[in-house]
């Protein structure tokens, strides 16, 4: 699978981490360990159930299997498809937090339920954001909305209360105004995530709580750090006593030092509302001495310079924005605008809003091209997929085709016409072209074994060659021929029935230059093997003529089976006589794996008709 990042396209060699149970839509999570042992322990617990690449993470829908590891992580994979090719998922998120939307949402139903509250949710996708960026959570008396990441900028103002990830920016302005914000993260507790829920305020760390200790209340969602910030502000100030006995009014100088550290501090963390707040204030302030006045004036006189400087950055950092929206620099325009929202959030003009919404819009528009992008790359692929998987079944159907056309041809080898069997080898020797690879070499040899069957077959019968003492002695007239030489015909015993068995190999053969005790060549092809079953006809000339004596009467003919090298000949050869052309196996051996060859029996048959005649 592919993935985007920034401008351009990279591999997503990321492994599966998380999946669901049951079934492609089910909303229940899973996490699984990383580590072997623990896989096995897992494997164990869930041994009848299955797992999912579900919908709602962005998968495919398709089943899963978990995949065990010694030397690297172990991970979730999908199952190969039913043609044994592999799987193609367009999931783009597969770490240990792409199911966190569903773990917020477990936990979330469990806890309103457990104050008696029904809620809905919906993972909403503000302005092309990816599935589970964004989870609303609404009930009858409230509503939060969980911002995951940073994709979506918070809206503070909208009705629901925003819940920040630990990645999402928030400026300091706005810490100060709503006195804190909501925070959200998840950890990793064996197969599961754990929602923790924290609190942060201005100048103060983070507190986490667990999700069991915090509360609904008229203002929402409450923390345990949430109660003591609200009682801090709204506890209301002590009754006065009756003036005889009441307290002084506070110190004028005493403020004013207070004061000049507040707006020194709000400088230093450039909180911008501060600074204009406090100098208010010291502006404002009576009762102080001359020292006093002069170090106020010249606190307020400095803050003044430094508000003037704030307003030039802000308007330059305004100004990059713009720069970087109309140059289209993707990553610098991101950067300003988060930092545009962090610190520059209050009081903007027109232009500076516009300025904003216009990066807004270029980074939502960008993302909308590269899901776009994403998934013409993912149709792209498919389309691919789905070309490659044709082909293979084109190819696996031709393959099929050939093997039944095999069975066809072995079947009815003896009593199918000759036109078709031409047909159906015509139709193998098509069909084998389109299948490929699919096919064994023993199909191939198999073929190319029918095909050249059928082309002999289809060639006119050439004339059998006489022996090269017979061709020399044509045209002479009978009285002519040499003594001891027969003449051709058909009572007359052939040479190697004139000739004793134990007087075949004597001398050696004029024409394969076979020496004494020594089987002929089979030069010509008759029989199986390297070696001629009789020897040449002019070897065995030879014999004949050197003989003083009158050759004897040919013995009576008897059935033998025949050898691989200088054997008696039998009147009929059978196939296990012979040497197997297709797997060699030697004569009075059994064919393998299968029984007995086709090529086999067609080798005792030919040898039969060649010697025979």
């Amino acid at each position: 699978m592919e993935r985007l990042e920034g401008d351009g396209v990279q591999v997503d060699k990321r492994q599966i981490q998380t999946a669901v149970l049951g079934s492609a839509e089910s909303e229940e999570p899973l996490l699984l360990p990383l580590e072997a042992i623990e896989l096995d322990a897992f494997r164990h617990r869930h041994e009848g159930d299955s797992f999912w690449c579900g919908i709602l993470l962005g998968g495919c829908g398709g089943q899963l299997t978990t995949k065990l590891y010694t030397d690297r992580a172990c991970h979730f994979a999908h199952h190969p498809d039913p043609d044994g090719l592999p799987h193609v998922c367009g999931r783009r998120a597969r770490g240990v937090s792409s199911a966190d939307h569903l773990y917020v949402k477990s936990a979330a139903a469990a806890w309103l339920a457990g104050r008696g509250e029904r809620a809905s949710f919906e993972y909403t996708r503000l302005d092309g954001a990816p599935l589970g960026s964004v989870v609303d959570v609404r009930w009858q008396h409230g509503a939060l909305r969980v911002h995951l990441d940073q994709t979506v900028v918070p809206v503070w103002d909208n009705g629901m209360e925003p819940v920040l990830g630990i990645m999402v920016p928030v400026d300091r302005d706005t810490l100060i105004r709503r006195w804190y914000v909501h925070r959200i993260r998840l950890d990793s507790e064996g197969t599961a995530r754990r929602v923790r829920i924290g609190t942060e305020a201005f100048a103060r760390p983070v507190e986490w709580f667990a999700l069991e200790e915090c509360e609904v209340t008229e203002r929402g969602l409450s923390t345990p750090a949430v109660e003591r910030i609200v009682r801090s502000r709204s506890t209301p100030p002590p009754t006065r006593r009756p003036s005889g006995n009441g307290r002084k009014a506070p110190d004028p100088q005493a403020r004013a030092q207070v004061l000049l550290r507040r707006l020194e501090e709000a400088c230093t963390v450039g909180a911008v509302v501060v600074v204009n707040r406090v100098s208010s204030a010291l502006a404002a302030m009576d009762g102080v001495d001359q020292g006093t006045r002069t170090q106020i004036d010249a606190a307020l006189e400095d803050a003044k310079v430094w508000l003037v400087k704030q307003a030039e950055l802000r308007r330059q950092m305004f100004s990059r924005l713009g720069d970087a929206v109309s140059e289209g620099n993707v990553q610098e325009a991101r950067r300003l605008l988060a930092r545009v929202n962090a610190i520059a959030a209050h009081d903007r003009t027109d232009a500076e809003n516009r300025t904003a919404g216009a990066a807004a819009e270029f980074l939502a528009a960008l993302v909308r091209e590269q899901e776009e992008a994403a998934r013409k790359l993912n149709a792209e692929a498919e389309a691919e997929e789905e070309a490659r998987r044709s082909k293979a079944r084109k190819q696996m159907d031709a393959a099929l085709q050939v093997r039944a056309s095999l069975r066809a041809l072995r079947r009815q080898r003896r009593s199918m016409p000759q036109a078709d069997k031409r047909r159906l080898v015509a139709q193998l020797a098509e069909a084998a072209s389109m299948a490929g690879d699919q096919l064994t070499p023993s199909e191939t040899s198999q073929i190319g074994v029918w095909k050249a069957r059928v082309e002999r077959e289809r060639a006119p019968a050439p004339k059998r060659a006489l022996p090269v003492q017979q061709q020399s002695d044509r045209g002479r007239p009978p009285k002519a021929r040499q003594k001891g030489r027969l003449e051709p015909g058909k009572d007359e015993p052939r040479l190697h029935h004139q000739v004793a068995r134990g007087d075949w190999y004597r001398g050696a053969c004029p024409r394969c230059h076979a020496g004494p005790g020594k089987a002929c060549v089979n030069d010509d092809r008759v029989g199986p093997g390297t070696a001629r079953q009789i020897p040449h006809d002019e070897r065995l000339l030879r014999i004949l003529k050197t003989r003083k004596t009158k050759p004897r009467p040919p013995a009576p003919r008897r059935e033998r089976r025949g050898e691989q090298s200088g054997g008696s000949p039998a009147r009929t050869w059978h196939a296990m006589d012979v040497t197997c052309p297709q797997c060699d196996a030697a004569p009075k051996a059994r064919c393998t794996p299968r029984g007995t060859h086709h090529e086999r029996v067609q080798w005792a048959r030919e040898f039969t008709r060649k010697l025979w005649g």
